[in-house]
């Protein structure tokens, strides 16, 4: 993980890379969005995740032209929002996207949660893989969803491949959801490794409430970092995507400064804590 840097990609099972920092625009204010993006990729950010339901898609989109960053080397994220679960609304969402930003494509767009029922929620799927045929989405996946979402999609994959052929039932590149080191969930995390989906962490740094934790506290001293940067740091090494959020221009440079560091093993297996303490909603235990 020491070789990693803010240009650093992964391949994903759609084939496309995704940066290995995303900046994220939750609960941004439409008005200052378009800045803050700015200067997230002034600073080296190239991944900007957003979301329908965020309210931001357009001047985040702003922000990324603005940059006069070429749109080839930008990665763009939204999300289906939760209450608009099903095949027709999904098919809107992704056309009005479109018509939001000006771009010609999405690089990675989400199903936001799990919510709505299972016909719906493949349904949505559904929308999201035909957009990918049509060339208006790159790469497609999910966000908070659990290990039995999953394996739902999945059986929808295989049995949509059995009667309609390869590639039909799209491909799973991404799940977003919750990860920290309160809440690492190993489950979720297993599953996906084992089927090469790559896992995005939101809420990477607890919402800056465990600054002043015990556990952290002596990292913080050790390494010369903050908190923030400590956390940041541990989801780089433990292989995910991580997505900080803020407006404050300080905090966007100093959440990007965490590829000249390496956590040490054992500072590792500290932070292995086992708990399961979410700091936002948590979706992935939905049954509906």
């Amino acid at each position: 993980m020491s070789s990693l840097s803010i240009n650093s990609r992964y391949r994903m099972a759609s084939g496309h890379d995704i940066p290995v920092l995303g900046y994220g625009v939750y609960q941004t204010p439409a008005a200052q969005c378009a800045e803050v993006v700015s200067h997230a990729l002034a600073t080296g950010y190239r991944h900007v995740d957003s979301a329908v339901a965020y309210r931001n898609e357009r001047p985040s989109a702003e922000g990324m032209k603005h940059s006069g960053i070429p749109r080839c080397d930008l990665f763009f994220t939204t999300k289906i929002p939760p209450k608009d679960m099903t095949y027709a609304n999904s098919k809107k969402h992704i056309a009005n996207t479109l018509e939001a930003t000006g771009f010609d494509y999405v690089d990675l767009y989400l199903l936001h949660s799990p919510y709505g029922g299972r016909e719906n929620r493949l349904g949505a799927w559904r929308a999201l893989v035909e957009g990918v045929r049509d060339g208006k989405i790159r790469s497609i996946g999910v966000s908070n969803y659990g290990v039995h979402h999953l394996e739902e999609l999945e059986a929808h994959i295989r049995e949509t491949e059995r009667s309609q052929g390869e590639g039909a039932g799209g491909v799973i590149s991404v799940n977003q959801v919750e990860l920290h080191p309160w809440l690492a969930r190993k489950d979720i995390a297993a599953w996906c490794e084992e089927r090469g989906v790559l896992l995005e962490a939101y809420c990477p740094i607890v919402r800056a409430t465990r600054s002043e934790d015990p556990l952290l506290k002596p990292l913080v001293q050790k390494y010369g970092r903050t908190a923030s940067q400590i956390l940041i740091r541990w989801s780089l090494q433990m292989g995910f995507v991580p997505l900080p959020k803020s407006v404050t221009k300080a905090r966007i440079e100093e959440n990007a400064q965490v590829f000249d560091f390496e956590l040490a093993e054992e500072d590792m297996e500290v932070l292995d804590t086992g708990a399961y303490e979410p700091c936002a909603w948590d979706p992935t235990v939905s049954r509906d």
